[in-house]
C-alpha cells in the first residue's frame, strides 16, 4: 500500500470517527433537551425550544420579583379565551392600577408577554402546547430547577400563578373522564401544597357553546367546576384559590335549554369563545379575585 493511499485511508477514518462523535453528541443533546423541556425528539421543535430556553434563562432576573413574598408578580397561563379576556377585559391595566406586575403566557408560538403587554420573544415551552387537565398535570409533574429549564420552573419565577384549560376541557363525555380530570387536579394540588411560598389561582374551564356540546357533557362540566370551587378541593390548602370562570359564563337557569352552556348574552353564533361583553364583565372580577387572594394569603405566608 502506497504512503499516499495509507494517509488517505487514515484521514477518512479520522473524519468518520469525528462525524460519528458529532452525530452521537447531537443525539445526546437532543435527548437531554427533550427530557428537560418535555418536547419530542423533533429537530425543528428542539431547536426552537432550545432557543426559548436560552432566552428564558438570560431574561430570568428581569422576570423574578424583586420582592419575593409580596405576591405582586402574577403570571397567567392560558390559551385564546385568556387572551381575549386580558385584552377586552382590560386585565393588564387593572393590575397596574392595583400595583401589580402582570405577565401572561398563551400558546407557545405567542409565548410570554411582559407587564407592558409586549412579547418577550420566547415561551416557557409548554409540552405539546397542552393546557387541558392532563397537560397541566404533566407541567406540575416536571422537576423544579433554579432557572427556567422547563415550564413549571418558568412559572415558579412568579409569585402568583394563575392557570386554566380552554373550553374543549368542558367537553366531558363520560363520568370516567370527569373522575380522571379530578384525579389530575388532585395531583396538581399535591405539588401546589409543596410550594407554600407561592399563590396558585385555579381557573375553571369556560363552558361550551350549545352548538358544540350536549346537556350531559355540560352537566359534567358544571360538576367539575363545582368541585374545583368546593371545600373538598380547597380546604386545608391555604395558598390555592379557585376563580369560577365557568360559573360566571354559563347559563344558570335549570329551565333553560342552554343550562350549563355559554349563556346567550356571552356568545356570538356557534363560537365557544366568550364575546366582548363577557370579557368586559369578567375581566375586572378576575383581577379583583386575584388581588384579594394575594392580600388574604400574604399575612400567613411562610418567610421567603
Amino acid at each position: 500500500m502506497s504512503a499516499v493511499r495509507h494517509t488517505g485511508i487514515t484521514l477518512a477514518r479520522t473524519w468518520l470517527r469525528r462525524a460519528v462523535l458529532v452525530v452521537a453528541a447531537g443525539l445526546l443533546l437532543l435527548l437531554a433537551g427533550s427530557l428537560i423541556t418535555g418536547h419530542g425528539l423533533n429537530v425543528r421543535s428542539f431547536a426552537r425550544s432550545m432557543l426559548d430556553l436560552i432566552q428564558a434563562v438570560s431574561h430570568s432576573q428581569s422576570v423574578i420579583s424583586p420582592n419575593p413574598g409580596d405576591f405582586r408578580n402574577v403570571v397567567f397561563l392560558h390559551h385564546s379565551v385568556g387572551t381575549n379576556l386580558i385584552e377586552q377585559g382590560h386585565v393588564r391595566e387593572k393590575f397596574v392600577e392595583a400595583g401589580y406586575v402582570f405577565w401572561d403566557h398563551g400558546y407557545n408560538w405567542q409565548g410570554l408577554r411582559d407587564p407592558a403587554g409586549q412579547p418577550t420573544g420566547y415561551s416557557y415551552n409548554v409540552p405539546s402546547d397542552n393546557t387541558d387537565p392532563d397537560g397541566l398535570a404533566s407541567i406540575f409533574a416536571q422537576p423544579v430547577y433554579g432557572i427556567p429549564l422547563d415550564t413549571l420552573s418558568g412559572l415558579l419565577q412568579h409569585d402568583v400563578i394563575a392557570f386554566k384549560s380552554c373550553f374543549p376541557a368542558s367537553q366531558i363525555t363520560h363520568d370516567e373522564e370527569l373522575a380522571q380530570d379530578k384525579a389530575w387536579y388532585a395531583k396538581i394540588r399535591d405539588v401546589m401544597d409543596q410550594r407554600r411560598d407561592k399563590v396558585f389561582i385555579v381557573i375553571t374551564p369556560p363552558p361550551l357553546n350549545p352548538a358544540e356540546t350536549t346537556p350531559e357533557a355540560a352537566t359534567r362540566a358544571r360538576a367539575f367546576a363545582n368541585w374545583l370551587t368546593s371545600d373538598e378541593f380547597l380546604n386545608g390548602h391555604p395558598n390555592v384559590f379557585t376563580f369560577d370562570l365557568f360559573g360566571y359564563l354559563a347559563e344558570d337557569d335549570p329551565a333553560s335549554p342552554d343550562y350549563n352552556m355559554l349563556r346567550k348574552d356571552y356568545r356570538d353564533g356557534a363560537d365557544s369563545h366568550p364575546n366582548q361583553a363577557a370579557n368586559q364583565t369578567v375581566g375586572p372580577l378576575l383581577v379583583d379575585f386575584i388581588v384579594k387572594a394575594a392580600d388574604r394569603y400574604r399575612p400567613i405566608s411562610p418567610s421567603p
